[in-house]
């Protein structure tokens, strides 16, 4: 009875299973489907509305954000890829401008690097000379100055002069076998002019208390100044030829002999500076701030007027280059002609519909001068009022050196007041 009943129960029990599992597997699968899904979108919409409820006002703003960011970013990225990656470069073949880009990182910032950026910039050089671009081109100068610039603002000034030394060869190499040839494309005139600003920004450090190499910086000016006017007096002499381009002009003109005149001021050779500033001051426009500096400029020169004895001396009769032995003008009328200048510059200032900085700080100096002319002369109290009248410019101005020369001018005045009681 046990075993025909066994095989029975068995087989019901199979059936069972079949049967139960038949039953089970739709309904357990696709319900949780069905489920997740909803309850995920209701999941959402929930915690939605809970911080909605929570905050009304912050939530929404959170939002708007978020919004507002991602539109930001959206419109942002593209623009500085185009204008800030690739535009200043577009000039460049990519390799160079690849180079180029690793210079200027290292060049600036808390990546600053010399030797790393100056790795790069050559290595950008090499690149551009082997893809076949102009050595000469403003682009290819460019980065010569950027390299030299690099040097200047980390203190290297030796190698700064030098990067420029190589500059000026390596020009003054072009323009005597190949610059007349490309006359009438324009890269004669834009190689001139570029040797004349590397001649200008070298003598300037050759200047500085760095390097303080007076006499080279002298010959660097001097050489800047007459590649100016020599190419200007051959354009008027012969005129301007089909292609050749512009030249400088009159307010750059200006500027160099304006540099060179700031040389021979700074080492006291004001009989040299004072053609120059009157020259420059031909060459500025009238309505102009800058034609009232060159105006103090004047002032100041022709107030410290001290020409070298071989210059007033008389040479032998017979030489063409002779002197004639006139003496030397009194002390009283160069302080006399300083101080028209001085007045001048004050009245130009003045008759200036748009003053801008260099016209208020130009008065703030012809000013102080007219104070150290009254000083020369002894009138204590004219003197006086004029220096701080030109203290409470330079106040204003916020003109730190204004006010500490102006401040000096009263306290020499307190001590001669002294000395005479």
């Amino acid at each position: 009875m046990f075993s025909r009943a066994a095989p029975r129960v068995t087989a019901r029990a199979a059936n069972f299973a079949q049967c139960e599992a038949s039953q089970l597997t739709p309904r357990t699968w696709r319900p949780v489907q069905q489920h997740l899904s909803c309850r995920y979108r209701s999941t959402a919409r929930e915690q939605f509305r809970e911080q909605f409820r929570k905050s009304p006002i912050m939530f929404p703003l959170a939002l708007l954000s978020v919004v507002g960011v991602a539109g930001w970013a959206v419109v942002y990225i593209p623009w500085y890829y185009k204008n800030v990656i690739q535009k200043p470069y577009h000039n460049f073949p990519e390799p160079v401008a690849k180079k180029l880009r690793r210079a200027i990182f290292y060049s600036r910032g808390k990546h600053l690097d010399v030797r790393e950026a100056n790795k790069y910039f050559r290595q950008a050089l090499q690149l551009a000379i082997e893809m076949g671009m102009d050595q000469f081109s403003d682009e290819i100068m460019g980065v010569k100055y950027a390299i030299a610039a690099l040097f200047e603002e980390q203190g290297h000034y030796d190698m700064a002069c030098d990067v420029l030394e190589i500059m000026r060869a390596d020009t003054q190499r072009w323009i005597d076998e190949f610059s007349h040839k490309h006359i009438t494309d324009g890269n004669r005139s834009r190689v001139k002019k570029n040797m004349v600003q590397i001649c200008l920004k070298v003598g300037q450090l050759y200047d500085c208390k760095y390097v303080n190499d007076p006499e080279l910086g002298e010959k660097r000016l001097v050489e800047a100044v007459e590649r100016a006017l020599e190419e200007q007096q051959r354009r008027e002499t012969e005129g301007v030829k089909p292609g050749e381009g512009d030249w400088m002009t009159n307010e750059e003109i200006g500027a160099t002999l304006e540099t060179l005149g700031q040389h021979y001021e700074q080492n006291d050779a004001h009989y040299l500076a004072l053609p120059l500033f009157l020259r420059a001051l031909e060459l500025c426009s009238p309505t102009s701030c800058h034609s009232v500096v060159l105006m103090n400029n004047v002032s100041t020169s022709v107030a410290q007027q001290t020409p070298p004895p071989q210059a007033l001396a008389s040479s032998s009769p017979s030489s063409p280059s002779s002197f004639p032995n006139t003496p030397a003008p009194p002390r009283s009328a160069l302080v006399e002609q300083a101080r028209q200048w001085a007045n001048k510059a004050l009245e130009r200032a003045g008759s200036m519909t748009e003053q801008d900085e260099e016209c208020n700080v130009g008065c703030a100096v012809a000013t102080h001068n007219l104070g150290e002319f009254f000083e020369m002369e002894g009138r204590i109290e004219e003197a006086r009022q004029k220096y701080t009248e030109a203290k409470r410019l330079a106040k204003k101005l916020s003109f730190r050196e204004g006010q500490a020369n102006a401040q000096a001018g009263l306290a020499r005045l307190n001590e001669l007041e002294k000395v005479q009681k």
